[in-house]
């Protein structure tokens, strides 16, 4: 059995290449049931979640054979961690053997999680987002910041990001960090201005208010919430999911764990009919997704088990 630590997985993975293995697993297609999704009661840590993702590689057309590969990922999230200045999320991925069950690989799945979110994202963007979106705003600057901005910044011709945290320390690592990109970065302190210019708004936070109102959204505007990931989070409010097309990395997680799409639902701002695709639908062809230049689109994430598998055949394949 084979262990691959963060390096590795760093090492193994790139854009857009991740993006384009994305899109052809999901026309493909995999099985990946529903995840278990269980919280953790323990008194000093009332909101810690324990979360397990399997999947597995569905027959291939015309073939009898099943895929060669399955996998599941185990996560701990624990939002209290950001008081110790540890992660919020920790990780651990399995890859199996389809054909015996024999375990074959070990990996840091929190790296392996933040390389195939930022994926998605990117997947969903070259599908919703305008060709020629140049400027981007990040609200929030934990471990997915760098990577959304990357992943967004190899499918699109981002020149300028807005980068709008809390925190402005926080924010200042993720401008470290994103230092060999070229990107022209400013941390904003004005929320509403710094998504009133954006043409793609990307959110990855654990709120539970809404952060970008619809008011805001400028014609053309591409919305890509990958944050809130329970039904009573979000990051939008009814008005920003209301003017959108909108689309999910999977029905399941939109109807199941989506609080963006959930509560929208709840307040009878849309209905279910509003959420017009997946990813499945968008690589396969079954929906369009942008129709015009003027139009906002939105694209709501909440993390898919079939992304962990791309991610994790893609770091053993090239490890």
């Amino acid at each position: 059995m084979r262990f691959f630590d963060a390096a590795d997985v760093d090492r193994a993975l790139s854009y857009p290449a991740l993006v384009d293995a994305l899109g052809e697993i999901f026309e493909k297609g995999a099985i990946a049931p529903p995840r278990h999704h269980h919280h953790v009661h323990l008194a000093d840590k009332p909101d810690a979640t324990l979360l397990l993702m399997p999947a597995w590689q569905a027959r291939e057309p015309g073939s009898e054979a099943a895929g060669r590969y399955m996998g599941f990922k185990a996560v701990t999230v624990f939002p209290g961690n950001m008081e110790k200045k540890l992660p919020v999320i920790y990780g651990t991925y399995v890859l199996l053997s389809a054909e015996t069950g024999a375990p074959l690989a070990v990996m840091d799945a929190t790296r392996l999680t933040a390389w195939r979110t930022g994926a998605a994202s990117a997947l969903a963007a070259r599908y919703l987002a305008r060709p020629d979106a140049s400027r981007m705003t990040m609200i929030g600057a934990g471990a997915l910041a760098p990577m959304l901005i990357r992943a967004h910044a190899s499918v699109r011709p981002i020149a300028h990001v807005t980068l709008w945290n809390r925190s402005r320390g926080r924010a200042e690592e993720v401008v470290k960090a994103l230092g060999d990109t070229g990107l022209s970065i400013e941390i904003a302190d004005d929320l509403e201005a710094a998504v009133r210019s954006a043409d793609i708004v990307s959110a990855a936070t654990l709120s539970t208010e809404p952060l970008i109102r619809g008011a805001w959204l400028k014609p053309g505007a591409h919305v890509d919430c990958v944050g809130a990931y329970r039904p009573d989070m979000r990051e939008t409010d009814d008005d920003a999911v209301s003017r959108a097309r909108l689309f999910a990395d999977t029905r399941a997680g939109a109807f199941g764990e989506a609080g963006d799409i959930l509560l929208a639902i709840k307040s009878g701002a849309i209905t279910e009919a509003a959420v017009l695709g997946d990813l499945y639908d968008l690589a396969r062809g079954k929906v369009q997704g942008r129709t015009s230049p003027d139009e906002i689109t939105m694209f709501k994430s909440v993390g898919a088990s079939i992304e962990d598998l791309c991610a994790a055949l893609s770091v053993y394949e090239r490890g």
